[in-house]
């Protein structure tokens, strides 16, 4: 009698139960992003409840907003994304709620951090854009590969770099163009305080915070995302 595992074949069970647990860690990890989804929105809306000032959680949080309906239009258009990106969007969106409850030269981390360091600010800024640079790059990354458009790593990175370089050059002048007019109102969003070259250093902390993803988790993000195309061939296979 052939062996049922002979020449490649597998016993109707055990055929069964691949397919199963193969469409059920891809069930599962196309839930996570998902889940992160909607706690981010549970956190955005209890943020709106007695935040330090309105208008300048208003100001802040509007990027998770905006961030937010981008990342649901595509996923609606490309299908799932990779944990690694929802979980990275996740912390930003984090850092962002945080920073806008109870404005970024307020937040209790940046004041401990000022104190224990003998700092003469708050830096928490600066660890909001340099996430800025980090976890955005994550984003650009996987749409630059899930639709095709630059192959090669090299060139794909260095788009990475360009486009988070054009974005915090863009987020800087929103920033001016909030405080002209909005004026006094808005100085707790720009939150210089009282840095004269705070605009560079926003802009420097998120060169330095995609350099850091670029060298450290480019590769490992790649891997995701094939990971990701092999669950989704093998569920339409099998």
């Amino acid at each position: 009698m052939q062996s049922p595992l002979s020449h490649g074949t597998r016993p109707p069970f055990l055929a069964l139960c691949t397919r199963a647990i193969l469409l059920k860690i891809y069930v599962m990890k196309k839930s996570i992003p998902k889940v992160l989804f909607a706690l981010v929105g549970v956190l955005l809306i209890a943020s709106g409840i007695q935040p330090e000032d309105h208008f300048t959680w208003a100001l802040e949080v509007s990027w998770v907003g905006a961030g937010m309906m981008i990342l649901g239009v595509y996923h609606h258009k490309n299908g799932a994304i990779t944990w690694f990106l929802g979980m990275s969007l996740f912390l930003h969106a984090l850092i962002l709620i945080y920073g806008g409850w109870y404005t970024y030269e307020k937040v209790p981390l940046g004041n401990w951090i000022q104190e224990w360091f003998q700092f003469d600010r708050n830096h928490y800024d600066r660890i909001g854009h340099f996430a800025q640079g980090f976890f955005p790059a994550m984003l650009a990354r996987e749409v630059l590969i899930q639709n095709k458009v630059v192959p090669r790593r090299g060139w794909r990175e260095f788009m990475v770099f360009a486009l988070m370089m054009a974005f915090t050059a863009l987020f800087e002048i929103l920033e001016f163009g909030a405080a002209k007019a909005f004026g006094d109102g808005a100085d707790a969003y720009l939150g210089s305080q009282g840095d004269i070259w705070d605009a560079q250093w926003d802009m420097v902390m998120c060169c330095l915070g995609c350099v850091v993803n670029i060298s450290l988790f480019a590769r490992r993000h790649e891997g995701r995302i094939e990971c990701l195309h092999q669950q989704e061939n093998q569920t339409l296979i099998h």
